[in-house]
């Protein structure tokens, strides 16, 4: 838990030739590697840009009060390496998902304040130039999306430890086996110690935002939903395929509960990507692989999955009207 979090109290009701065997598992791994260099705190000392307004009031025929739009969380909502990138510190585009709902809707203000690497401490904490990502938010805030959690149950060394570990046992499940030798699964219950820090997360979102209708944002299809793998284009032994398929999934069920029990509505990013997970095609995917053909940083969506990201949230939005949690 960050600290100075003890007032919150209140809560509410991502064709060509492909490298095999070792290899592909080495450059996976690699590749990881840097993704996790670019995405931690303070890439670059270039000064951040956490936010901008934009002029104008609510979505064209809109009638109701003027919408103040935050982003809050991590490199899923950042957008690294996709163009343009506006904020090095954060890896920050300006096509991430929540540049295109506030282009599309013209709210009355919007604020960026999503940074790759974060975890929820960033919530409260500084990361490099970008300042805790809470204090974007104010008692004028109207709509507040929130994605956050994957960097607290470990994404990037998660994906690092399965790629290295796929070379050992190719058609087995040594990742698997690596996070369940203790006897119970590690990861299932990273999931289960990060529930907690995300309903800390939305208590404080809706104490700062009293009046804030606030999405919780799930992560995007990154492995094949049917758990058929496709070494070594995507450096994972066979039996691993299935087993992180499955985290992810109780990644995104904690979240959907928490959004249940803490007042927020829960944004499915994974049912509308599935079939588009990193093992399709460059022209398919909207998630990039270990070893990216399109800008984007490694297992993380690219252009079209930010946009369908955007999408998923703009129909959660529209389902009860917009930016007033009422």
């Amino acid at each position: 838990m960050a600290a100075g979090t003890g007032t919150d109290r209140r809560r509410g009701g991502t064709a060509g030739e492909r490298p095999s065997g070792r290899r592909a598992a080495a450059l996976g791994a690699a590749a990881i590697g840097g993704a996790l260099a670019l995405t931690a705190a303070a890439v670059s000392p270039a000064a951040a840009s956490p936010g901008h307004d934009r002029p104008g009031g609510d979505r064209p025929g809109h009638h109701g009060p003027a919408v103040r739009y935050v982003a809050l969380g991590d490199s899923y909502a950042a957008g690294p390496v996709i163009p343009t990138q506006v904020d090095a510190n954060c890896a920050r585009s300006d096509h991430n998902y929540p540049s295109l709902i506030a282009a599309a809707d013209k709210f009355a203000s919007f604020t960026d304040a999503s940074c790759s690497g974060a975890t929820t401490v960033q919530m409260w904490k500084p990361q490099g130039t970008n300042g805790p990502q809470l204090d974007a938010i104010n008692h004028d805030t109207t709509l507040v999306s929130v994605q956050i959690g994957g960097n607290d149950v470990g994404f990037g060394s998660i994906i690092a430890t399965c790629a290295g570990l796929s070379v050992t046992n190719p058609a087995g499940s040594p990742c698997k086996d690596h996070y369940v030798a203790g006897g119970y699964d590690q990861l299932a219950m990273n999931v289960l110690t990060t529930a907690p820090k995300i309903a800390q997360v939305l208590r404080a979102v809706h104490d700062r935002a009293p009046h804030a209708r606030v999405l919780l944002v799930g992560y995007p299809d990154l492995l094949p939903d049917d758990g058929v793998g496709c070494f070594p284009a995507v450096p994972f032994a066979a039996g691993d395929f299935p087993y992180l398929r499955d985290t992810e999934k109780k990644l995104n069920a904690m979240l959907r509960i928490e959004a249940l029990f803490g007042g927020a509505e829960y944004v499915d990013t994974y049912g509308p990507t599935v079939g588009h997970d990193m093992c399709k095609a460059p022209a398919d995917r909207l998630i990039e692989p270990l070893q990216p053909a399109s800008p984007a940083a490694p297992a993380h969506p690219n252009a079209r999955g930010e946009a369908a990201m955007a999408q998923a949230v703009q129909h959660t939005l529209d389902r009860s009207g917009r930016g007033h949690r009422g």
